[in-house]
């Protein structure tokens, strides 16, 4: 058999008598006359199938199944006189969860920093990270597994049917093995490093990053010599210091310090032919309102109105 269905009005009303022990005036308390509640309370201990009251013509006593319910009474009672407040917090993104996927370029500096600040300014809403690749991020957004991602994408591009906003763009680096000769240099040599074997991502991770540095050593008449692809940064920053080739990789990733890895910057007349990257916050239309709020936050901190 099931248990039966209590209203919450049979609560407040055991809770009334329970801390007052005294039919009239618990009816008082709840702006009721004393033969109802008398009744109520006889219908409640009929539903539960326990006897909540010993009662004598001069005193109420609770039985230990009454005082037993007192604290999950009051609890119920709590939690449902906050339900109207907590739905109108989540219509407003108070409160809520929300899913970020990010690649890992954010979570070496940005990603903490935001989260950290979101959460002091909205303690309810409730973070859920996951480091991942471009392509994977858009399959999680497409099942709709996330609420947004973080991508890494050149200058000017953003995935199609997305809204987006742009909130870092900074230069390619490259990042060489420390012993390297080329690491010694006073200034880079340009045409040096595109004989270079390169360490690089697939293109399925970073279609429009991938396509800007191979344009680049079109652009210098050269053919990238690709030893080895990977797909975190931090593994193809890991294999510059074995010495399988160089790297481009955007500025932020410098705060990896690996030993072994050195770190340069183009400069001169050279510099313009090396593209930049930018990262981008990407959603669908119909965000839930905890990411309304982390858009408007996000749009603060780049000091953007609107998506880029």
């Amino acid at each position: 058999m099931s248990e039966p269905v209590i209203e919450l009005r049979l609560w407040r009303q055991f809770l009334a008598v329970a801390e007052e022990l005294h039919f009239g005036r618990a009816a008082l308390r709840l702006h009721m006359t004393q033969p109802p509640l008398t009744q109520a309370i006889a219908n409640l201990e009929q539903q539960l199938g326990v006897r909540l009251f010993d009662r004598t013509k001069r005193s109420v006593r609770l039985t230990a199944a009454g005082q037993a319910l007192i604290d999950g009474a009051r609890d119920l009672l709590a939690r449902a006189s906050a339900l109207p407040g907590h739905a109108r917090a989540a219509a407003h993104g108070e409160v809520g969860r929300l899913r970020l996927a990010f690649v890992s370029t954010v979570g070496f500096g940005l990603l903490p920093q935001w989260v950290r600040g979101f959460r002091a300014e909205h303690p309810q809403v409730e973070f859920e990270l996951i480091e991942a690749t471009g392509d994977v991020q858009l399959q999680l957004i497409e099942r709709g597994d996330v609420d947004a991602g973080f991508m890494l994408h050149s200058p000017g591009f953003v995935p199609a049917g997305l809204q987006h906003l742009r909130i870092a763009r900074e230069p390619l680096v490259v990042a060489l093995p420390e012993a390297h000769l080329l690491a010694k240099a006073r200034a880079m040599p340009f045409d040096a490093l595109l004989r270079e074997p390169l360490v690089i991502f697939p293109r399925r991770i970073v279609p429009s990053l991938h396509d800007a540095v191979f344009g680049m050593y079109h652009a210098g008449g050269r053919t990238p010599q690709v030893t080895q692809e990977a797909i975190q940064m931090q593994t193809i920053v890991n294999l510059v210091s074995a010495g399988l080739g160089i790297a481009w990789v955007p500025d932020s990733v410098r705060q990896f310090q690996r030993s072994g890895v050195a770190y340069r910057q183009v400069s001169g007349r050279n510099a313009q032919q090396v593209p930049g990257c930018e990262t981008s916050l990407v959603w669908p239309d119909g965000a839930n309102p905890a990411l309304e709020r982390f858009v408007e936050f996000a749009k603060a901190r780049t000091g953007s109105r609107h998506p880029a």
